[in-house]
């Protein structure tokens, strides 16, 4: 009922803006007896109809979005920042602690100089094939369990964020972090568990692993490029090096 009568009013005003044209045209004419310059102009009008027509709806327009998607992508960078500071990097310290690799990924930071796309490129390499040693055993899926049981009221108030939705990559970590949640709440005894179940618990990690890796170097990187003050203290206590250690020029940093 409210879309019809907010219909019915819009074509109201359509119908009063019209007429108030005409009546001022005829007015003019009235007033001046200009017939044929009033028609000249009228003409005129029209013809740079179609650049207004396109200077609103392709410049203006797309001018409009850009600057809505730049604010939309400031909020949702400060919902992922809180996800890391919450529970992303504790995930993360617990998962690269059972990658035989962390070392190595940890060097692959030693030649990040300026974020170019070259560098992101080669990380984002390094990190699409990491993770695939991870096996964990019944004490680490328990810490796990722990963590992820203990931030699951802040887990699902992320995800009723409804702005999340405009970004793919953080959803898919969202919903690798709960599937792996919903696994490990399922499973009452994780030490009685079959060597079965353990290998695909193991895949469960490692796909979180992997997902919560590359969605944190595009982190990272949008920090680096547009909030440097924030990026200088994620690089100090990010989880890839061996002491992290908020404390500018520490030697264990």
């Amino acid at each position: 009922m409210s879309k019809e009568k907010n219909r019915v009013g819009w074509s109201w005003w359509y119908t009063a803006l019209l007429a108030a044209s005409v009546l001022l045209y005829l007015g003019q004419v009235a007033l001046f007896r200009r017939p044929g310059e009033t028609l000249f102009y009228l003409f005129q009008d029209f013809a740079f109809l179609p650049v207004q027509v396109l200077l609103v709806t392709f410049v203006l327009n797309a001018l409009i979005a850009r600057r809505e998607k730049r604010r939309l992508l400031a909020k949702l960078y400060m919902v992922i920042g809180a996800f890391y500071s919450q529970v992303g990097n504790r995930l993360l310290e617990l998962l690269l602690a059972l990658d035989p690799e962390r070392e190595q990924l940890g060097r692959g930071f030693l030649g990040v100089k300026s974020w170019s796309d070259a560098e992101l490129k080669r990380l984002r390499a390094s990190f699409a094939g990491s993770g695939q040693g991870i096996r964990p055993a019944a004490a680490e899926l328990e810490r796990l369990r722990s963590l992820l049981g203990a931030e699951r009221a802040f887990l699902l108030g992320l995800v009723e964020n409804p702005n999340l939705l405009e970004h793919e990559s953080f959803t898919e970590v969202l919903l690798a972090v709960f599937h792996l949640t919903e696994e490990l709440t399922y499973r009452s005894d994780l030490a009685a568990l079959p060597p079965s179940d353990l290998a695909h618990l193991a895949g469960d990690a490692q796909r979180v692993y992997r997902l919560l890796s590359q969605e944190w170097l595009s982190y990272a990187a949008h920090l680096r490029a547009n909030y440097p003050y924030i990026f200088s203290l994620v690089m100090r206590l990010h989880p890839f090096q061996v002491k992290p250690d908020a404390v500018v020029g520490s030697p264990t940093g």
